[in-house]
Formats: structure tokens, sequence, C-alpha cells
């Protein structure tokens, strides 16, 4: 396979950050570990804004954090701010984007970059022509086993890579009681599933092969058509999405993407065959690599002397003290310090990066809705092929 990289994707270098002052827009879950990253690196959070002043004060509080906004754009256009941390829901990615850009502040954006494609390419366009590093968080790639996997594929360890196929699996949307506001295409978009999760899947998998998606073949379900305690939200979205897909490169391969299997609270699972061996990685199993060839199988920890460059890079405690997400999150945004000091370290996720997942969303709801094979437009930014 051959190999594909964002023209405006950082490569290998030192990652030493300068002063790091963030802004984080958004009071939930994500914001607090968008938090915790600045915190470990050493940043400064100069402020939060909430969808309400009484959430961006209780978590300007339990944070420690200087300030609390009630008013977003005033925060991102404060100019102790260097960079903007977009962490709310996903109809208020793209305006609070495109002014923090306005403003000539770097952008860490929560996926999606943006509900549909075309916004995300105006997105993507607007921080090349601004000079700005925009990352969106597809902090997956940060597991050292990760990317141990794709320097594997790389240099051609699995031959020629003929099948790949997962999924990522979750069960928080199982009971119909279950709501909130991804629910709601108005604010999460017209995708769900596929959107939050099966997203993460598709980066992994361009990601770790170096390869393209060209077209696909989808599914898409849901267990109930309302939710709420009292039934009272109609639900259009899926939770279920099944598709096959072939490469650039000529592979072939399956994924099936839900939020409502019972049991699986967070396993994205990725398997790709070559001619002389196959890789798996588990996230919910990141220590580990599985590896097969025809006479042997076994497993490749991230303690193995033969580690990758920037495998080992991504190596933050000794084997026995279990990476996790959060650990992915502070190696991706030491990362995006590093891009904003002039380095460019390998593999971090840029905008260029979130427009092709909106692509590949939108060929998927098309190929589900119309039940045929869509083929998955190239993008200039993200596809310099």
């Amino acid at each position: 396979m051959k190999k594909v990289t964002s023209p405006d994707a950082p490569t290998s270098g030192p990652t030493t950050p300068r002063t790091y002052r963030a802004a984080i827009i958004g009071t939930g879950f994500m914001g607090r570990v968008h938090s915790h990253a600045i915190r470990a690196l050493g940043g400064e959070i100069v402020g939060v804004a909430g969808s309400s002043h009484a959430k961006a004060e209780r978590f300007r509080a339990s944070h420690g954090i200087a300030r609390a906004h009630s008013d977003a754009l005033e925060l991102v256009h404060d100019p102790d701010v260097d960079v903007v941390h977009v962490c709310t829901p996903n109809h208020l990615h793209a305006p609070l984007t495109r002014a923090a850009l306005a403003a000539g502040k770097h952008v860490v954006c929560e996926k999606p970059l943006a509900t549909d494609a075309a916004t995300a390419r105006e997105l993507t366009q607007s921080a090349r022509e601004g000079g700005r590093v925009a990352v969106v968080p597809f902090v997956y790639r940060f597991h050292p086993m990760a990317r141990e996997a794709r320097a594997r594929v790389a240099a051609g360890s699995l031959g020629r890579v003929g099948l790949a196929h997962g999924g990522y699996l979750q069960d928080w949307f199982l009971s119909p009681e279950e709501d909130n506001w991804r629910v709601d295409p108005d604010i999460g978009g017209p995708t769900r599933a596929f959107g939050d999760i099966g997203s993460h899947w598709c980066d992994m998998l361009e990601f770790v092969t170096g390869d393209r998606v060209t077209a696909v073949s989808a599914q898409t379900s849901r267990i109930t058509d309302s939710r709420g305690t009292d039934g009272g939200r109609s639900v259009t979205t899926e939770d279920l999405a099944s598709f096959q897909f072939t490469t650039a490169g000529g592979a072939i391969g399956t994924a099936v993407i839900s939020q409502v299997s019972p049991g699986r609270k967070n396993q994205l699972f990725l398997e790709v065959s070559g001619t002389e061996g196959s890789l798996r990685f588990d996230q919910e199993r990141p220590e580990t690599l599985w590896s097969g060839e025809r006479a042997r199988t076994g497993t490749v920890s991230r303690d193995d002397p033969g580690l990758s460059a920037e495998a080992a890079r991504m190596v933050r405690l000794p084997v026995g003290h279990p990476q996790g997400y959060q650990d992915c999150f502070n190696a991706l945004i030491a990362d995006t310090a590093a891009a904003i000091a002039g380095h460019r370290p390998e593999g971090l996720p840029v905008f260029a990066d979130g427009l092709r997942a909106a692509v590949l969303a939108e060929a998927v709801l098309l190929s589900a809705r119309e039940r045929r094979w869509v083929d998955v437009p190239p993008t200039d930014e993200a596809d310099p092929t």
C-alpha cells in the first residue's frame, strides 16, 4: 500500500513546546480531558466558557482556572489566549472554530470538525491560509502499539495488504431511556454512531495502513425510534452502522459500528492482513499488539527492544504501569504545542483529517440511504495522491 499523509501534517521532529496558553470552551467530559492534558504539558488555562456562566464557574472552581466566561467569543478574542480548545456539542464546532481562526488563534477542535463536508473544507482551508496549527483529536493514534502497527505496515512487514476489518463497539445508548444532545440531529448532526465513533475507526484504518478508502457500501439501523424517560424524543440518527469498503491500494474490508452492544464499553479494534503477516490492535488492550504469520503467532508489547522510533516516542511509563486514554490526550496536546513552536511531530491529526472524516461520513450515509456502493471523493487537503 502507498503511504498517504496530509500535506499540512507535521513530520518527525523534537517536541519541546513553547508557552501554551489555552482557552477551553465546553465544560463536559471532553473539557475535563483537555484541561488535564494542558496541565500535564505545563500549559496555562487562561479561562473557560460553558453553556451558562454557572457551569463555567463550577468548572473554573474545580479545576483551579483563573476566569470563567459566560461569553465564549469574549474568551476567544482574549489576547492572552494562544490556543482555543473547542469541546462543545457538535453544532457549535464550526462557528467557534471559524471565530478562533479569524482571531488568529490556533485551534484544537473536537470531532466532528463540522457536521458537513463543505464546512469542514472551508475550515481546513482557513487554517491553512492563516498558518494556524489546527488539530482534531483522533487520539487513538497516540497509543504506542498503534504507532507500532503503522510502522510495521509501512516497513512492509505484512507484505501486500489485502484485507482490513474490525469495528468500534459501545453500549451506552443501549437503553431507550438514554438520551442526550447527540440524538438531536440539529445539535449532533445527521450521523450519530458513525460520526461519533466510526470516524475514529476509519481514521485508525487509514493511519495504520497509509491507505485511503475509495468506496463504501453501508447499512445503518437503530434499535428504537424514540428516546428519553418519557419516550418523548423522536430519533432519526443511527445506533448501528456496518459497511464494506475498498481502498486505493487494492485492499477490501468490513467494519461494524455500534453504540448499543451490551457489555462493550469502548472496544475499537482493527486487524490488518497482508501476504506475509497480520496485525491486530485493540484499544481496550492497548499494551500489546497481536502479530501473526503462517508459521507462528505472538504478541508485541511496548517494551519490545525492536519497537519503532515513533512507538517508543509514545511510551511514557514503564511496562506494567498501563497507559490509557488520558495518556493519549496528553501526547496529542504535547505534539500540538510542539507544532505551535515550529516543530513537525509525526502523526498529529490536523483539520485535513477532520475533513476526511466528514467526507467519509457523507459517503456512508448516502450509501445507506440509497442502498448502493458510493465512491468516496478525494479531498485535495487530505489526499495528495
